[in-house]
């Protein structure tokens, strides 16, 4: 990817927008349920159908709300909303945190620190479920980020339903902690992998909020 030196816009207004890259799912069912409601006054086909296509929209539209977030103050903040999965020391003494990410979550995922994007890698690979151990093999998008605590990994990991990660920005990019940097469709994990010496400061079970989760301990 070519080499940027822009930084990652940020979004001052408040509430609730839709998520970048939701378009491809989104609009379609939107304008089914639309023209469903539109004719069911004169059909009682369309009137059928439309009550099943305008709860599917109304869950999409739920699915790839992006909320506005207070961002946290913090050394690491949480890159995703979900569930603590899995804390893992790791043989080169990082710790990797692992964050499942169910179908009711948020799927934007936020930067963790600030810092640069020095890299974004698409990796091929399969779509078991993001709980399962198998996912280790899974699609994904590896991010790394230049930062004050030196070299952060973080990992998109599709899951069985989540078949599109989409990156926001390219390598290259300056980003604020808490910038949105991605969307992963539907369900799925992403883990954050923490330099050596770093506390973990969440544990297994815990619900962690992107941009206001603290991720480490002082």
């Amino acid at each position: 990817m070519p080499h940027s030196q822009t930084s990652a816009p940020r979004d001052s207004r408040k509430g609730v927008r839709i998520a970048r890259g939701a378009s491809p799912w989104l609009l379609p069912t939107v304008a089914t349920a639309a023209l469903s409601l539109a004719r069911s006054r004169k059909s009682k086909r369309a009137a059928a159908i439309a009550v099943p296509t305008t709860a599917l929209a109304a869950g999409m539209l739920w699915f790839f709300r992006d909320p506005e977030r207070e961002i946290a103050q913090g050394r690491v903040i949480s890159p995703a909303d979900g569930v603590v999965q899995s804390i893992m020391p790791w043989k080169d003494g990082r710790t990797r945190v692992a964050i499942f990410m169910s179908p009711l979550n948020v799927h934007v995922n936020r930067a963790p620190l600030a810092g640069t994007v020095t890299s974004v890698e698409h990796v091929p690979g399969g779509f078991v479920p993001a709980f399962n151990k198998e996912s280790e093999n899974n699609e994904r998008v590896v991010w790394h980020f230049d930062t004050e605590l030196g070299d952060i990994e973080m990992v998109q990991i599709a899951g069985a339903v989540a078949r599109r990660i989409v990156p926001y920005i390219p390598q290259g990019t300056k980003v604020e902690q808490g910038d949105r940097i991605g969307l992963i469709r539907f369900g799925s994990r992403v883990d954050i992998y923490l330099p050596e010496g770093v506390e973990v400061a969440v544990e297994v079970g815990q619900t962690t909020t992107a941009g206001v989760t603290r991720i480490d301990r002082d």
